[in-house]
């Protein structure tokens, strides 16, 4: 392993090569969002002196420990309020204006980090001849919560303003990597996903990239009665209130973290209490509503789905809810009000219960944005169908599936088990070219990959299943009873 520095705006900062890209981890992009600064928009980081080794994962950003750390084998580099940082990785062998793939992770807004194992970006750098970069935000309570009505020490959709500020960050340093501060693309996977179209929506994210990709994602987020509700009630359970507001700042995470648990249950609550609000400073207007309007204009999407999402989430019979209260759960997940209509299209079967989530909660979402910026930017559409009968995960199509394909990862399809030898490979360097290609050049499509635009007249969709077809409108007796002819 050789050590590489580079001189950012801040300071120096010292990286690895190995196995044909070089990396940074751990870069901090804001100064410890801490003591005073807590529940406040991030800072921008003050200069060092000297070098800053960037050698292993920063912390993350304390959270409950997330479902998938065993399947994937997370090992947490430690929790820390102190967590705004991201990494970085570029071909080992340089180069000077290079398409930028910046990663916004999952997690339900309340768990993940850019240091998981699924988003390892050597094989995407040194393949694609990229610059990838993965970042921390602050997540539930302290990235989330609604709070901005208490006071000027206090802000909301910080969790937000943390990926505009790594966004800054990107545009002032990328180029010292080899990147093109002009050429940036988004990307991200559920909360991820989501984030990013909250971003396409926010005047202060304006110019800070120049495409994106939605993966099992889309538009969400609270109304302001909503967010003010879930604050309230977090505030009863920590004994906070008009008189005591100063000891927001005091808790130590853990309190914070404690005060959380059983809190979605609570009458009232919505599945999702930790997301982003619709709220005057940040975010003005519903994302759906800002995109249509055209907010993003001129910001090409890649939006897709996995054929399986909601199987992630409903798998064992213990799982199976009543109707009644299985449709109250699918309201509260979309912020609608109408899944009680299309109960009785889904079996009482726990098959049954996560084709409903796949179908009202992720795919409805992903048609929406969708032919909302389909007026305003190209668009490209795909759905996931890859399996591998009797896998414990790639079994379905189920949420979170495609991040290894994507990111090109193949060792860690082999550590999960796939067969070197499957057709996962092959796929596995067919989607991520198809991501590299967008990120190039605005455009997935290729001569390996006939990929047409998503227009509302035909509904191209790109299939990534055993073999990569164009399906057109797929599902569409389905898609016009939930959604009406045109959405």
């Amino acid at each position: 392993m050789k050590a590489a520095e580079i001189a950012t705006k801040q300071g120096i900062v010292r990286g690895i090569v190995e196995k044909g890209a070089v990396s940074w981890k751990g870069l901090p992009y804001a100064k410890p969002p801490v003591g005073p600064l807590r529940f406040r928009s991030p800072q921008p980081l003050e200069p060092w002196d000297g070098v800053r080794e960037a050698l292993t994962f920063g912390s993350i950003c304390p959270q409950p420990k997330p479902d998938e750390a065993g399947l994937f084998g997370f090992e947490s580099p430690g929790m820390s309020e102190d967590c705004l940082n991201l990494n970085i990785w570029a071909p080992s062998d340089g180069g000077s204006k290079l398409p930028v793939m910046v990663w916004i992770h999952g997690g339900s807004f309340v768990t993940g980090s850019g240091s998981l194992p699924l988003y390892e970006g050597t094989a995407l750098a040194r393949e694609g001849r990229c610059v990838v970069i993965s970042l921390n935000y602050r997540l539930g309570p302290l990235g989330f919560l609604h709070l901005a009505p208490l006071g000027e020490e206090f802000e909301s959709n910080v969790g937000l303003a943390d990926q505009v500020l790594a966004l800054r960050w990107v545009q002032e340093n990328v180029a010292a990597f080899g990147g093109d501060p002009a050429n940036v693309t988004v990307f991200g996977e559920s909360a991820g996903a989501m984030s990013i179209a909250a971003l396409l929506a926010m005047p202060s994210a304006r110019g800070l990239f120049a495409r994106a990709i939605l993966q099992s994602g889309g538009s969400q987020c609270l109304s302001s009665v909503q967010a003010e509700a879930v604050a309230a009630a977090y505030l009863r359970r920590l004994g906070v209130d008009g008189g005591n507001l100063e000891r927001l700042k005091t808790f130590t995470p853990e309190q914070l973290l404690e005060a959380t648990a059983g809190l979605q249950e609570e009458p009232g609550m919505p599945a999702l209490p930790f997301q982003p609000v619709v709220e005057a400073e940040t975010l003005p207007m519903l994302p759906l509503e800002a995109i249509r309007g055209g907010a993003a204009s001129g910001i090409p999407l890649i939006v897709g789905t996995n054929h399986d999402e909601g199987g992630l989430f409903f798998r064992e019979a213990s799982q199976l809810m009543q109707r009644p209260h299985f449709v109250m759960s699918i309201n509260a997940m979309t912020g609608r009000t109408d899944a009680e209509a299309y109960g009785s299209d889904y079996p009482l079967t726990v098959e049954g219960q996560a084709a409903m989530m796949t179908d009202l909660y992720f795919w409805r979402a992903a048609l929406e944005l969708a032919e909302a910026q389909a007026a305003h930017a190209p668009v490209w559409m795909y759905r996931f169908d890859w399996t591998l009968p009797g896998h414990p995960f790639f079994g379905r199509a189920v949420h979170a599936a495609e991040i290894p394909f994507v990111f090109g990862n193949k060792p860690l399809l082999q550590t999960l088990g796939v067969p070197a030898a499957s057709s996962a490979s092959h796929l596995a360097d067919q989607m991520s070219r198809a991501w590299l290609t967008f990120a190039t050049k605005g455009d997935p499509a290729s001569e390996q990959n006939e990929w047409p635009r998503y227009e509302v007249s035909d509904r191209s969709t790109l299939i990534f299943g055993e073999d990569v077809t164009v399906e057109r409108d797929p599902d569409r007796s389905k898609r016009e009873k939930l959604f009406g002819l045109s959405v």
